[in-house]
């Protein structure tokens, strides 16, 4: 039996990369010009006038397709209906390089049933047809945004999220991992604990902790009064445990709208061929974070951009693409 395939390691080179755009005016309301122009702003630096890799920008209806290429002419536009732009979790993650390419597609249930947008469920095979990638699709639930690999079939995850009742009730930690080998290759599985706090995909890793080479992972080291302080120093202890290695990112603090704390990180980072795109939020760390990703891809230029509306969604940069490998 031949080994099934791996998702390449997101520095690995990129064809293109999908990210969503924001389309609907009732999701959005006020935000979306706004975020619109965010998105648009995070192609144009993957983009790198040329040097990047090919951007798909992905709209819902004719409208949001007509904005986008009058915000991106440089992009290419396609337009798919979808619920919203979180192409990390709806889209397909895909498998292998050069003509092995195959887009391995899973169930979808708005987050453990919190956001039930119609589209959402087949955007991912869609994408898949549309860039003549055969496409499978597993028979249980699992976001891209959930899970991380460093290409060498070790993968990073949360308890929280992969184990938690409201995606896939009955299987345990060995049924999971039995899956992740299945579809995804995976040889070798690190279990982080929480994720962080009032993040409504239940913790989805690429919030937490992200690859940045064969098993090294970067984690946020927590600021003054940072709301995951305890979330941080578990998941570093179970880095170091594994035997991995840990660097430390800056952690952006406690970042509140309307009162309430949001999941603000900067390992929403964002790999592409030229660049490296990393969210801030007007800390005092903004700098720093920058800096320490262009530290960790110095053949890549780091560019921090402003993405506040796109938040107000409930995500950044990382949760609104996906990339297909060269």
């Amino acid at each position: 039996m031949s080994s099934p395939l791996l998702p390449l390691p997101e520095w690995a080179p990129h064809a293109a990369m999908w990210i969503g755009f924001p389309s609907d005016p009732e999701l959005w309301v006020e935000d979306l010009a706004p975020a619109q122009e965010e998105v648009a702003a995070l192609a144009r630096a993957l983009h790198a006038d040329g040097k990047g890799e090919e951007i798909i920008l992905v709209a819902a209806d004719p409208e949001a397709a007509a904005e986008a290429r009058r915000l991106a002419p440089f992009a290419t536009v396609i337009e798919q209906a979808f619920g919203d732009i979180w192409l990390r979790d709806t889209g397909p993650i895909v498998l292998g390089s050069g003509a092995g390419r195959r887009a391995q597609g899973f169930g979808f249930n708005g987050w453990g049933g919190k956001y039930d947008l119609e589209g959402d469920d087949s955007i991912g095979e869609r994408l898949a047809g549309a860039a003549r990638l055969p496409y499978a699709k597993a028979d249980w639930i699992l976001e891209g945004g959930a899970v991380d690999g460093d290409g060498s079939g070790l993968f990073v995850t949360t308890e929280q999220c992969l184990l938690n009742p409201n995606r896939n009730p009955g299987l345990g930690r060995e049924e999971v991992e039995q899956r992740l080998a299945r579809d995804l290759g995976a040889t070798r599985v690190l279990w982080l604990g929480e994720g962080l706090a009032n993040d409504h995909t239940d913790g989805h890793v690429d919030n937490l902790a992200r690859f940045v080479g064969t098993g090294r992972v970067a984690l946020p080291e927590p600021a003054a009064d940072d709301p995951n302080a305890a979330v941080y120093a578990d998941a570093a202890a179970r880095i170091e445990a594994a035997g991995l290695d840990l660097v430390r990112l800056p952690s952006p603090g406690r970042i509140e709208a309307d009162g309430d704390i949001i999941p603000a990180s900067y390992m929403n980072f964002l790999i592409g061929n030229a660049a490296v795109v990393v969210p801030l939020y007007g800390s005092a760390n903004d700098e720093a974070a920058v800096a320490a990703v262009q530290a960790l891809f110095p053949g890549r230029l780091a560019v921090g951009l402003r993405a506040d509306h796109i938040l107000t969604g409930g995500g950044s940069f990382h949760c609104i693409s996906q990339q297909i490998p060269a």
